[in-house]
């Protein structure tokens, strides 16, 4: 026998209020606590470079052999009849220039030939420095 009568049943509810208290309270002893340091900066005073002034690079005298045996000396293209010939075109490309380089282009299936004149065109130009002009194969 129910002699309560009927009664309702409430819903539970959670009460945030006391949570909210508790949390301000962290937050406001956490910045009690907190030390703020600024960031100092650093005055760095860099070193000045004292370096002799770069070298000048050499002239640089770019010869030209395609597989046919035409020979391009700085853009001028040159018909070749002698090593002597060659030789003073290698010259008046120089100029005045002290120690120019010569740099032969030769065509990958250019004759050994024709490069041997350019060297040896060199060689009567009094022209020391030879290097060769080569590409990395691509993959």
């Amino acid at each position: 026998m129910n002699l309560r009568g009927p009664r309702q049943r409430e819903d539970p509810e959670i009460n945030f209020v006391p949570l909210i208290d508790v949390l301000l309270v962290i937050l406001i002893f956490l910045m009690v606590t907190t030390t703020y340091q600024r960031v100092a900066e650093l005055q760095i005073t860099l070193p000045e470079a004292d370096a002799d002034a770069t070298k000048p690079r050499p002239k640089e005298i770019n010869v030209g052999v395609d597989s046919q045996g035409r020979y391009v000396v700085d853009k001028n293209v040159f018909t070749f009849t002698t090593v002597t010939a060659l030789a003073d075109m290698l010259k008046r490309a120089a100029g005045d220039a002290k120690d120019p380089v010569v740099i032969i282009n030769a065509d990958a299936s250019a004759t050994h030939q024709s490069v041997i004149h350019v060297m040896e065109a060199a060689r009567q130009a009094g022209l020391i420095h030879i290097t060769f002009a080569t590409q990395t194969p691509t993959k």
